[in-house]
């Protein structure tokens, strides 16, 4: 025992393999001393965190008071006197007072919200941006037009466009925004106003004209014709927003971010405790990809982005292609390689594609954004190639279309583990949750809305029954689907806690209960926005839970999310995040 000692003192870091052959051929009584040995001085030296409770998302090991993290990865979860035993270490007591938990997942984000921060603010709601400050709500068309004024003021440059954000006119009484109340900011201005859905953008009578729109007797259900015959300055759907959008200040992709906007978005994820966060449309334009890399490669970067390459403006093959070379470009803080595809546009925007009997007011049915025989061939695609593809869909019938392709598809080419996910999946009712489990489906529902739209929902838009099974949690569930919830940011805001919130309680925005029997408890909940997120990304053997041999991501918290009660989860405060064995604090 003492040769095979003095043999494995000498061995240096370029000898690992050879340390590792010895250290198999050795008992458990020699193991002990290889593991305490001098051969590991090499290494980095154990941190031990203590922590009021530890929350660790582990069934076997649910709560301790103390982790070990070796550089990024987690040696393991235990007591102190446990984790002594793994070496030399160094005792983090920073946290001795607070909550940790995994760090959390949002698998439906856009890190466009970065970017969208330096335009013009016209939410309904009040809303906190990446540095901390709160935005008031604009309550009408009034008000967003004031705002605009104020901003175009500021602008010296006559030729530059103004840009905004966040404008949700079903609360204006449903009054639409159209080019006339934007023309009474500038008619020499061209000005886009984004919808809070992300579907529609509303633009003045300058920016049609500039886009060649201006014209009578346009024909597509995207453009809207006032009484004059010419466009009423509302855009629905990406084939003609982008048109527009050019000369209204999205003048890159409209769901991309640039560099500022990253590392504004990433501020977001520290102060929300999220430590993985998709992009869930993204072109990835070789330029892009680059700066994406650049921006999270960055010492203080601090979390991991998956975006999913969106499918418009390519052909199935293509667009797998497109996947399959940008998966070789990944590294561990930009995770490529999926697909995201839309099937039909929002419900709030009667853009979404509905089953009988349609929209509860009689508006007409919405937009396919994607052809059948199109997202049948990209699944086949998918499948053959090993891509995971994440779908769109709002209105039940953008949900069956989904899943009557993807049955078609696996069944020519069945694979086991191939997470294809419907996101938001909102109207999906009963028999639809059981054909997605029968075909190993996962869903990643949108909660939030339930908070900000619930309320259109019931007297508007699909009226009381089908707004109470809506972003059905407890049906998903039920169903054994592998379930996810999300904040869509920045359609409402990134927050995982709030989205939690929402799934527990299903209260609307006055304070209704809606759906109570879809509600879920607050341990599914938090398991929906940790290792039930990550499991739709196929991250969960790295991220999601507190175990050996994982990432080092948690969530740094000042209150208990399972003590403080369902109707408190949303008050949950967070102190920042440590993600990938580096510490952030949130910025005050």
């Amino acid at each position: 025992m003492n040769k095979n000692s003095d043999n494995l003192g000498q061995c240096s870091a370029k000898n690992g393999a050879t340390l590792n052959s010895q250290r198999y051929a050795l008992g458990v009584e020699e193991d002990i001393i290889v593991r305490n040995s001098s051969a590991f001085t090499t290494q980095s030296m154990n941190v031990i965190y203590s922590a009021k409770k530890i929350i660790t998302m582990n069934p076997a090991r649910p709560v301790v008071t103390h982790v070990a993290v070796r550089d990024d990865k987690i040696v393991s979860a235990g007591s102190l006197e446990e984790l002594k035993q793994w070496g030399e270490y160094e005792l983090d007591e920073r946290f001795a007072d607070k909550i940790i938990m995994p760090g959390l997942v949002e698998g439906h984000a856009h890190t466009m919200e970065g970017t969208l921060w330096r335009f013009v603010y016209c939410g309904y709601f009040d809303r906190v941006d990446p540095n901390g400050k709160q935005w008031s709500g604009a309550k009408n068309i009034d008000d967003v037009v004031q705002r605009l004024i104020e901003a175009d003021a500021q602008l010296d440059d006559p030729d530059l466009p103004l840009s905004g954000w966040q404008l949700d006119p079903i609360y204006f009484n449903n009054e639409r925004v159209n080019r006339f109340d934007l023309d009474r900011v500038s008619t020499t201005r061209p000005i886009g106003v984004m919808n809070a859905s992300g579907h529609i953008l509303n633009v003045n009578t300058k920016a049609l004209k500039l886009a060649d729109l201006f014209r009578q007797g346009i024909d597509h259900p995207g453009i809207p014709l006032g009484e004059d015959g010419f466009p009423t300055g509302e855009l629905k759907g990406p084939d003609v927003m982008t048109p527009a959008g050019v000369h209204v200040g999205f003048n890159r992709d409209i769901l991309s971010c640039d560099e500022r906007g990253l590392r504004d978005f990433g501020k977001l994820c520290v102060r929300t405790g999220v430590t993985t966060v998709t992009d869930l449309a993204a072109r990835m334009k070789d330029e892009a990809a680059d700066m994406m890399v650049k921006v999270t490669s960055e010492p203080d970067y601090p979390a991991r982005v998956v975006p999913l390459r969106f499918f418009q403006g390519l052909t199935p093959k293509e667009l797998i292609d497109h996947a399959l070379s940008l998966k070789k470009k990944s590294t561990d803080r930009l995770r490529l390689g999926m697909i995201k595809i839309a099937a039909d546009g929002s419900i709030q925007g009667f853009s979404a594609r509905m089953r009988f009997p349609g929209y509860f007011n009689g508006a007409p049915n919405g937009l396919w954004y994607i052809a059948p025989q199109q997202l049948e061939e990209t699944y086949d695609l998918a499948l053959q190639n090993g891509i995971s593809v994440h779908t769109h869909t709002n209105g039940d019938e953008a949900t069956q279309l989904a899943i009557e392709t993807f049955e078609r598809s696996i069944t020519r080419y069945p694979v086991a583990n191939h997470r294809f996910t419907l996101q938001h999946c909102q109207l999906a009712d009963a028999a639809q949750f059981r054909r997605m489990s029968e075909l190993n489906m996962c869903v990643n529902l949108f909660a939030n809305h339930h908070f900000y739209w619930g309320d259109e929902h019931y007297r508007l838009t699909v009226g009381p029954e089908r707004a109470e099974r809506m972003n059905a949690c407890r049906t998903a569930l039920a169903n054994n689907i592998p379930m996810a919830i999300h904040s869509d940011a920045p359609v409402t805001p990134l927050g995982p806690f709030f989205t939690a919130w929402c799934a527990v309680n299903r209260l609307t925005a006055s304070g209704r209960v809606q759906g109570e029997y879809e509600k879920i408890s607050v341990d599914e909940a938090l398991k929906a926005i940790t290792i039930g997120a990550a499991y739709t990304l196929k991250l969960d053997e790295e991220v999601g839970s507190i175990e050996s041999g994982k990432l080092a991501d948690f969530a740094i918290l000042e209150d208990d999310p399972t003590q403080i009660g369902g109707e408190n989860l949303r008050d949950v405060r967070v102190w920042g995040t440590v993600q990938g064995g580096r510490v952030f604090a949130a910025e005050q």
